[in-house]
Order: C-alpha cells, then sequence, then structure tokens
C-alpha cells in the first residue's frame, strides 16, 4: 500500500503544536492594509488556534 501524501497546501499554511493543536495565521492580512488601523492589523497578524473540529481535517491533510 502506498504512503499517503502531504497536502502541499496545507503544509505552507499550518503549524502543529507541540501539543498537538493546529495554528494558523490570521484573516485578513492579505490586502486593503492602507484603510486599516495599526491597532486592527496587529491583531489581526497574530497566529489563531484552530476549532477541534476543523483541526481533525487539517490533521488528516498533514498526514498526522
Amino acid at each position: 500500500m502506498p504512503k499517503q501524501k502531504t497536502h502541499s497546501g496545507a503544509k505552507k499554511r499550518f503549524k502543529i503544536t507541540g501539543s498537538g493543536k493546529i495554528k494558523k495565521q490570521g484573516a485578513g492580512m492579505r490586502h486593503n492594509l492602507e484603510v486599516k488601523g495599526s491597532d486592527l492589523k496587529r491583531s489581526m497578524n497574530k497566529d489563531r488556534v484552530l476549532a477541534p473540529a476543523d483541526a481533525k481535517v487539517i490533521k488528516k491533510l498533514l498526514g498526522k
């Protein structure tokens, strides 16, 4: 039986923490940044922890 390949899009976007949670970059930092305030941009740029239901799907894509 062949090995399962890691989803190449998922491995660029998600990281697994030491405790097994999935981290991703916050949304909203791709465009229209000149109209957003500094405080908003700073808070949006932080990493987020995925919900457990979403994390289950991403772990399967990452082969974990």
